[in-house]
């Protein structure tokens, strides 16, 4: 096998400060030790699994989540999972605090969380046993906060959490105005959780009543459905946050939708969870699988891309087998529904490398073809090895069938299923990859556009001090390297100057091939007009999509990165909005 080789020091930082273990002297020794923590879960041919897993890894093929990286084949006491969404918050003092005592332990070793608050009773509500008058879930939120400030993640690792309220909460609107400042929640991102019966009302401009607790609970208050929108939108125009969750389409969706009830996802929404599930994270590089770049001939290979993802299905199923769990019902749930989430980085390079517009139909095609290749290989693996190892514990054959994305599935990946059962309760996702698309030498993370060809990047070091570094995007140094080939009209294309809805398109396109949810952000410049911004989520809704998230450079959260030639970036990357191209499932 041949060794990889980092070629630049933004890569060769972060293998060695967040992935690098005590005597490896190449990345490819990192890829040897992770290949055989994860082949140990195999009964038989050990030795052949790891030389198979690490052939994957190689060269960067397959990215598994930073946490496995980190973590696999170390001994350290830590978790493989990148994040967890935690147990459902009872309304009582104990309760909370026992929900905070379980965020502080994963945190411990390493994993995100997210949180519904919604079951935490309205600020100024008397509790009838204590007489004692709540402070309500946005008060509760910053004990969480100071928490996550003080139990530090495994390594340079920053702490990540999500909090969700439900938008019939009588505190909604305290809950989208938690951040405006600049200054409270920092460690936070904040998603309401939005149904169909509000947007309904929102569009037929009817009142909305605020509830508590859930759906048939006493009506505190009625509000303008169209003046909370207004609200909601507002503050994400003005401050990046909150994001939007449609929950109702991510319930409708759910693949186990007939046993279990969804509120929270993980930090950067790309995995919907039951209480106490966790995300499995994996992403196959899609640069590595173009043939011909900058040519005439230039071509994604599918045929070599399917062939990829059995090995990818099988190494993120042994990870529950090998990791550790910081608390034994996060194993119970993993070890019951085996979730995963196989999904894609590199997509702009790849449509680079081919010669095609981000923002076009042609690549929104390349993409739909490469998510549907990935889900039928993926679901045929995991039937592989239902057969091979038995189905997960949750499946029960007619009510999965029955759910409406298996529904959609080929007819041969339901057949499957129907002799077998599934493996894998859900397999598909796309996260942001921040940190280790960087470690690959740069190229585009998820399915976004390229946020800079050329930049500077700073990058937490794990003294808390940070690093400066000039970046040069993979596909630009490439192409370069290839004599700057002529390319279209459009081709070079920066995040930035992908129009909005654009983004939403490209989103929309490949959700349909993804079980899980697709994290993806909507960049809108300045001064786009605020009717405009609120269109683009009422186009997300009717799309199908199972989230949306802006950002939009403003007083409070500033501008993510800066381009060639302007100065360092701005202390926001780390600061106020914790989901920002740093972010991601490392």
């Amino acid at each position: 096998m041949s060794q990889p080789t980092i070629h630049t020091p933004i890569a060769r930082l972060i293998w060695q400060t967040k992935y690098r273990h005590a005597g490896e002297e190449d990345v490819a020794d990192t890829w040897q030790r992770v290949a055989g923590a994860i082949a140990a879960a195999e009964p038989r041919d050990q030795a052949l699994w790891r030389q198979r897993f690490a052939a994957l890894l190689e060269g960067f093929r397959f990215l598994p989540g930073g946490r496995i990286l980190a973590g696999a084949g170390t001994g350290n006491r830590v978790t493989l999972f990148n994040c967890f969404v935690m147990g459902t918050i009872e309304d009582s003092m104990e309760g909370i605090f026992q929900g905070l005592k379980e965020g502080a332990l994963t945190m411990q070793q390493g994993g995100g969380v997210g949180y519904d608050f919604s079951t935490l009773r309205p600020a100024g509500t008397v509790a009838h046993a204590t007489g004692t008058v709540s402070s309500g879930p946005v008060a509760f939120m910053n004990i969480w906060d100071a928490m996550c400030a003080t139990v530090l993640s495994t390594g340079a690792r920053r702490g990540a959490m999500m909090a969700t309220l439900r938008c019939d909460h009588p505190d909604i609107e305290a809950f989208v105005h938690a951040k405006a400042a600049g200054d409270a929640l920092t460690r936070f991102n904040l998603s309401v959780l939005v149904s169909d019966a509000f947007m309904a009302a929102v569009e037929a401009g009817r009142p909305w009543p605020l509830r508590f607790p859930g759906r048939d609970g006493e009506v505190h208050r009625e509000v303008s459905a169209r003046a909370l929108w207004d609200d909601i939108m507002g503050a994400t125009y003005d401050a990046a946050e909150p994001g939007v969750l449609f929950v109702d389409t991510i319930n409708r969706e759910n693949n186990l939708g007939y046993c279990e009830d969804i509120s929270a996802t993980n930090p950067c929404g790309e995995i919907p969870l039951p209480p106490y599930g966790a995300c499995n994270l994996g992403a196959l590089n899609l640069t590595r699988f173009v043939t011909a770049p900058f040519s005439r001939d230039a071509r994604l290979d599918l045929g070599a891309l399917a062939a990829a993802v059995p090995a990818a299905v099988r190494f993120l199923d042994n990870v529950i087998e090998v990791s550790r769990f910081p608390l034994p019902r996060q194993q119970e749930q993993a070890r019951r529904t085996r979730r995963i989430g196989l999904g894609i980085t590199g997509l702009a390079d790849t449509l680079i490398m081919l010669g095609l517009p981000y923002d076009g139909d042609a690549g929104r095609d390349l993409a739909a073809a490469a998510m549907a290749c990935i889900r039928d290989a993926a679901y045929r693996a995991s039937v592989d090895l239902a057969a091979e190892r038995g189905p997960c514990p949750a499946f029960e054959r007619e009510a999965y069938l029955a759910s409406p994305f298996v529904a959609r599935l080929p007819a041969d990946v339901r057949d499957g299923i129907a002799r077998h059962g599934i493996r894998n309760s859900h397999l598909v996702t796309i996260a942001p990859t921040g940190t280790i698309s960087l470690l690959a030498e740069n190229v585009s993370g998820g399915i976004e556009p390229v946020y800079s060809f050329e930049g500077r990047r700073r990058v937490l070091q794990a003294d808390g001090s940070h690093a400066v570094y000039d970046v040069t995007n993979r596909a630009y140094a490439l192409w370069q390297d290839a004599g700057s080939p002529a390319l279209g009209d459009g081709v070079l294309v920066r995040a930035d100057q992908v129009p909005p809805r654009a983004h939403i398109a490209m989103q929309a396109a490949v959700q349909p091939f993804v079980d899980n949810a697709v994290s993806k952000t909507v960049n809108v410049a300045p001064d786009h007009p605020f009717a405009d911004f609120k269109e683009l989520y009422r186009i997300a809704y009717h799309q199908g999509l199972k989230g949306c998230t802006t950002y939009r450079p403003n007083a409070i959260t500033g501008a993510v990165l800066e381009h060639a030639g302007e100065e360092e970036e701005p202390a926001c990357l780390e600061g106020s909005h914790c989901c920002t191209i740093e972010r991601e499932a490392d």
